[in-house]
């Protein structure tokens, strides 16, 4: 939830940030209308990345990053009509139904980017935290030690299978996979 809540702020700003950016650039007049734009953006954006993820899983990396900005572009068209049906923003002339989407496409790949990027930070973290409490909770001697380290002196209570468990700790397979990784050569 909290994480949930993190996102939807930071985009909130984003997306205000992005369309003062329009209003500033086009012939739309966003004006303060950004700050209620900019809930509808938000909460389009939440529940279409996931879905464009979803739906493009069986491109490459390449490919599915393509679709997803494709589809994104037609989204913030839509968006940008409801947008501006829905709230106090006015479009002006052509240029300003066309650019719009134009820069909110440009402000959304930014977004993903830095988005993707703080995932994948925040997943090493949680991986790197999660490591370090499941060795204080075996007794190691330091919280900062890491997982994969292994005692200089046995324990009493030490036995073949806390030492397989080790080195399965050391490269993250267990004796099966590694005999079966041995055997393909």
């Amino acid at each position: 939830m909290r994480n949930l809540i993190v996102r939807f702020a930071s985009l909130y700003v984003f997306n205000v940030v992005v369309l003062l950016v329009i209003g500033w650039l086009t012939p739309a007049r966003v004006g303060l209308h950004a700050l209620w734009a900019s809930v509808i953006l938000t909460l389009a954006t939440l529940v279409l990345k996931p879905m464009l993820k979803r739906a493009a899983t069986s491109l490459s990396a390449g490919g599915t990053k393509v679709v997803q900005y494709l589809a994104v572009f037609v989204v913030e068209f839509v968006i940008w009509l409801l947008t501006v049906w829905l709230s106090g923003v006015r479009a002006g002339n052509v240029w300003g139904w066309i650019v719009p989407p134009v820069i909110l496409l440009i402000g959304w790949v930014v977004y993903d980017q830095i988005d993707d990027a703080l995932s994948r930070k925040a997943g090493e973290l949680y991986d790197a935290a999660g490591a370090r409490i499941s060795a204080s909770r075996r007794g190691s001697a330091s919280p900062t030690s890491s997982a994969a380290s292994v005692p200089s002196a046995p324990s009493a209570g030490s036995s073949r299978a806390t030492a397989a468990g080790r080195e399965e700790l050391q490269d993250g397979l267990t004796p099966e996979q590694r005999r079966m990784l041995d055997e393909l050569g």
